[in-house]
């Protein structure tokens, strides 16, 4: 009898896993005088508006496995009412479904992407969602603990999806998850890998926290991790 964690086998759930949320993306059928990009979640179909000329305003295939394992795993993973925060939101889909699901989001980026991502966001989300999210101005490093006081800024998850790539900032971007993952924070966060720099920041992650795969997809070249205080006294629920 074959092995259930064989090579063919993994790499067959690989493909089909994969498949199943590539399949999400679709593209229009007539072209209008807006570019823009559709994605199925929620059952609704999400228009999404990039902007070449900024890095952080392209959607990234880690938004959507993040995005499809939060639609699927809603049993395990529930939303709804809890506080959600969002770092390199970009062009906002993560942000939308993770709103669409019920969730309070407060999405964080960078000012020069903030126009592109509140526009998406107030695109898809009015009239759709329970809480309507917050888009705000987000520099990781010290600036997080004025813009979010631990004392008053709670989140029960922090989401993050190809948020570490060949960019000076990756200490500043652990400090950050560092300060606004508390006792019973969750971060579910994709990672592309790319290059050994940006590969050992894993390493480095795992210093402060647990670590937990939810999704290895060699075939995309993307890990979903969920994480989790070392310090905290159980495994958040």
């Amino acid at each position: 009898m074959e092995d259930s964690k064989t090579p063919g086998k993994d790499v067959a759930e690989d493909a089909e896993l994969a498949n199943a949320i590539m399949a999400r993306q679709f593209h229009p059928s007539v072209m209008g005088p807006e570019a823009w990009e559709g994605y199925l979640f929620s059952d609704l179909e999400i228009r999404i508006k990039e902007s070449t000329d900024l890095y952080g305003a392209v959607l990234w295939p880690s938004a959507m496995v993040l995005c499809h394992f939060l639609e699927a795993n809603q049993d395990k993973f529930n939303l709804i009412d809890h506080n959600v925060i969002e770092l390199g939101a970009g062009t906002g889909l993560v942000t939308i479904v993770a709103s669409l699901l019920g969730a309070k989001v407060t999405s964080t980026d960078l000012p020069d992407v903030l126009g592109n991502l509140q526009y998406n966001v107030t695109r898809n989300t009015k009239g759709n969602s329970k809480y309507v999210p917050l888009v705000t101005e987000l520099i990781w490093g010290p600036e997080v603990a004025q813009r979010f006081p631990r004392a008053t800024h709670r989140f029960d998850y922090i989401l993050a999806a190809d948020v570490v790539y060949c960019h000076p900032y990756l200490q500043e971007l652990l400090d950050t998850f560092d300060h606004l993952c508390q006792e019973n924070t969750q971060i579910l966060w994709a990672m592309r890998f790319r290059l050994d720099p940006e590969n050992r920041f894993v390493e480095r992650f795992r210093e402060r926290f647990h670590l937990e795969v939810l999704y290895d997809l060699p075939s995309l070249s993307i890990k979903l991790y969920r994480g989790w205080r070392k310090d905290s006294k159980e495994v958040p629920a």
